[in-house]
């Protein structure tokens, strides 16, 4: 009697435990497929003939947009957070025979932002400025836009804390960047520093500093994520 009881109890705890890891491995799925939903647009800016803006250094804005936009797209994927990026190579996005490269240029990327549908989208860009004094990491996000302002406020937050604690700046409403204005979602556009500024355009061109604006615009993506609850 005492092993036949003993036979039950251990069918029981057999059944529980199979039960249990079938419950987990169903959350688990369904966590992954609601990571799988998130769509997120990265934009490298300018691109081919449009070098951006030309650093004191000599730096191209186009090719420093790239790079970050791509090492971006990677940690984001780590996540399985689905990116589609507007261009993944130095070539711009105008039809070779356009009369206005620049706005067929712009039309195109909404147009790929459009159909991606994303939650919001991140615009790469750099920043220069008149006086070689002027640095520092900006996000700007349309004013109309309480998403987007969100969004700004946190990626400012961390390219701050991960990567210039002496950054003073704050996220910026803009009613006038066409990108901010033609998009259908929210979409901010992270200035990542100043290629008029000696220093930092030296900063820009090294793989490590691109790295690590990456990885704070990533922390700063997931954290807004969260707060939305939609990671």
């Amino acid at each position: 009697m005492k092993k036949k009881l003993e036979l039950i109890m251990s069918l029981c705890l057999l059944a529980a435990a199979f039960i249990l890891a079938k419950q987990g491995a169903v959350l688990v799925q369904s966590e992954k497929a609601a990571r799988e939903k998130i769509c997120i647009v990265v934009d490298a800016g300018h691109g081919g003939s449009d070098p951006g803006k030309v650093g004191i250094n000599g730096a191209l804005e186009k090719d420093i947009n790239l790079s970050i936009a791509l090492k971006l797209k990677d940690l984001l994927e780590q996540r399985e957070i689905s990116v589609v990026l507007t261009r993944d190579s130095d070539a711009g996005l105008s039809p070779a025979d356009a009369t206005n490269k620049k706005a067929a240029d712009m039309q195109k990327r909404c147009q790929i932002i459009a159909d991606a549908n994303p939650a919001f989208t991140v615009s790469i860009h750099q920043n220069s400025y008149t006086t070689e004094d002027i640095k520092g990491a900006q996000v700007f996000y349309y004013g109309q836009s309480e998403n987007g302002k969100r969004l700004a406020d946190v990626l400012q937050e961390h390219l701050i804390s991960e990567v210039d604690p002496q950054n003073t700046r704050v996220a910026k409403a803009n009613e006038s960047y066409y990108l901010l204005k033609k998009t259908p979602t929210p979409t901010v556009i992270v200035e990542c520093g100043f290629l008029s500024n000696q220093s930092e355009a030296d900063l820009l061109l090294t793989e490590d500093y691109q790295s690590k604006l990456a990885h704070a615009i990533y922390l700063g993506i997931l954290s807004y994520l969260e707060e939305e609850s939609l990671l």
